[in-house]
């Protein structure tokens, strides 16, 4: 068989692909069980909301024909209510989508591009794609350390990422920590703070901010968000960058034609209309985490404090653990993968879900 691996560009060959959460149908599949619970993926136990569906479904009337490239209504309905000029909004085939899109636009071979330990695994992937040096800066209580990531900055660093709040960890930075941290970083390098779990983060913590309030003073800085989530649109994949125009100008040539579908477009600027849905979302996602954390006092165990939708608890050798939940049914995130071989990611699910996961761990663990 030919060996493409020599062909490949430099960043590439040593990479490894990004693993998603186990679909249940596999787990199914391969273990001949049936009603199996997926709590991986940090996905909306309630779905998407019921206008953004039948949103989806209009549009899939019209499917023969090529979505708005360049997604008027649904900008204009982010512009209104963020407060912000349209040409500062990129769209994207979810948050992802804006992240490449940046290191595209900034960063070239032999660059750096710089993140915290313990932080998203698209980071790296993208800095060594562009054939540039990822630079992981040691993690301070399983969150960003910006002290040291603002000392780890060099004129080689073309991209900094920050993730508020933090995934796999849940940490959270708080405003005046975060802008004075943005404030020290070079006008040279940009700053790209990931809020992809924005709505969770500010309404689990008081003192969470929006970074988007700073990008006018800021014109280095690009903010992240996503559809995906609390929106519970995970399957359409929408996501959006808000940043300069100079900024959003680069991204956007960047951007894939049509790199948003017509239904998504569709169900996203209808999510963004149910306040009642992600009222419901935000409740049902807070006294989740107060239930799973209950559970964990109650079986001892360890965990990290989280503001997103997803909560972090050590279990000691997670890989097994992970593997004799998946045999009853449960599917979780084991997160070694990110320098946490001790603790699965468990995704807040509805209060059935939690309870079964619960029983599950205390079953599996013999508590």
């Amino acid at each position: 068989m030919t060996d493409f691996t020599e062909r490949a560009a430099p960043g590439v060959r040593g990479l490894q692909p990004y693993q998603p959460g186990k679909p249940i149908e596999e787990l199914e599949r391969e273990l001949g069980i049936t009603n199996a619970v997926k709590l991986a993926s940090n996905e909306n136990p309630l779905g998407p909301s019921p206008l953004a569906v039948e949103a989806g479904r209009k549009a899939m009337m019209d499917v023969g024909l090529y979505p708005d490239g360049n997604g008027f209504r649904l900008k204009q309905n982010l512009a209104e209510r963020m407060g912000v000029a349209m040409e500062r909004i990129t769209l994207g085939n979810g948050s992802s989508d804006i992240l490449e899109f940046v290191v595209r636009a900034f960063v070239q071979p032999g660059d750096t591009v710089l993140f915290s330990e313990h932080a998203f695994a698209i980071y790296p992937i993208l800095a060594m794609t562009a054939s540039a040096r990822p630079v992981s800066v040691p993690a301070r209580e399983w969150g960003h350390d910006l002290a040291a990531m603002a000392a780890a900055i060099t004129p080689e660093t073309k991209v900094v990422f920050v993730a508020n709040p933090n995934n796999p960890t849940g940490t959270w930075l708080r405003g005046d920590e975060l802008e004075a941290f943005i404030a020290k970083v070079s006008a040279e390098t940009v700053v790209v703070v990931d809020e992809a779990y924005f709505e969770y983060g500010r309404y689990l913590a008081p003192d969470y901010p929006d970074a988007v309030a700073w990008v006018e003073k800021y014109p280095n800085l690009v903010v992240s968000r996503t559809f995906s989530k609390c929106h519970g649109l995970a399957g359409l994949r929408v996501g959006y960058g808000i940043s300069h125009p100079g900024v959003a100008d680069l991204l956007n040539r960047v951007r894939p034609p049509f790199n948003v579908n017509s239904v998504a477009l569709a169900a996203a600027g209808a999510a963004l209309d149910d306040d009642a849905h992600l009222s419901r979302t935000l409740k049902v996602n807070a006294e989740g985490m107060k239930q799973l954390a209950a559970g964990f006092d109650t079986l001892g165990l360890s965990y990290i404090g989280s503001v997103g939708n997803f909560i972090s608890v050590n279990v000691g050798q997670a890989g097994p653990v992970y593997e004799a939940l998946l045999r009853v049914g449960v599917i979780v995130r084991p997160i070694a993968g990110y320098g946490m071989p001790d603790h699965l990611r468990i995704t807040i699910g509805t209060a059935e879900q939690n309870e079964r996961v619960l029983k599950a761990l205390n079953e599996v663990l013999g508590r």
